[in-house]
């Protein structure tokens, strides 16, 4: 396959993976999201979009820099498939936490995600160290993510 169809479908996999996710997204006036107790360190709700937007297309480029790697097949298959683990429980995380609205369940899952998201950046290390860092802010936004789950739980407790 040729590389630039490589770097097409790494960019466009976590794409649709937001889209599918924001299908799930519904915020607003008079949305659940909108009713809960939020802390003051709540990110307003217009910095999502171009965050995510950013870290989806850092993904897909850290994904394509090891797709293209000539590393051994079985190295880069099992990069590859954390990768896309971790692209699945991000999407989880979206749909139990808006449109099951269960921040509880949401706070187990993210911890959950957030390892899966420190095994990618070891086994991309491994492979292309800048597909690694590519992956750095990533996780810096999902344990962010994490602490303002938990503190959203924590705050609407019946």
């Amino acid at each position: 396959m040729k590389n630039w169809l490589k770097l097409l479908i790494s960019i466009l996999l976590p794409q649709v993976a937001a889209g599918v996710g924001a299908y799930f997204t519904i915020t607003g006036d008079g949305t659940w999201y909108d009713t809960i107790q939020k802390p003051d360190w709540n990110p307003p709700s217009w910095l999502f979009a171009p965050v995510w937007t950013a870290l989806y297309i850092m993904m897909g480029i850290a994904f394509y820099l090891v797709w293209k790697n000539d590393a051994l097949l079985n190295k880069k298959r099992t990069a590859m498939l954390l990768w896309g683990f971790q692209l699945v429980l991000n999407l989880f995380w979206t749909i139990i936490f808006f449109n099951l609205q269960q921040p509880g369940w949401a706070t187990v899952e993210i911890g959950v995600l957030w390892f899966f998201i420190l095994a990618t950046i070891i086994a991309f290390a491994r492979i292309n160290k800048i597909a690694a860092w590519l992956l750095v802010p990533y996780i810096a936004w999902v344990s962010f993510a994490a602490l303002l789950t938990w503190a959203i739980w924590k705050m609407n407790l019946p």
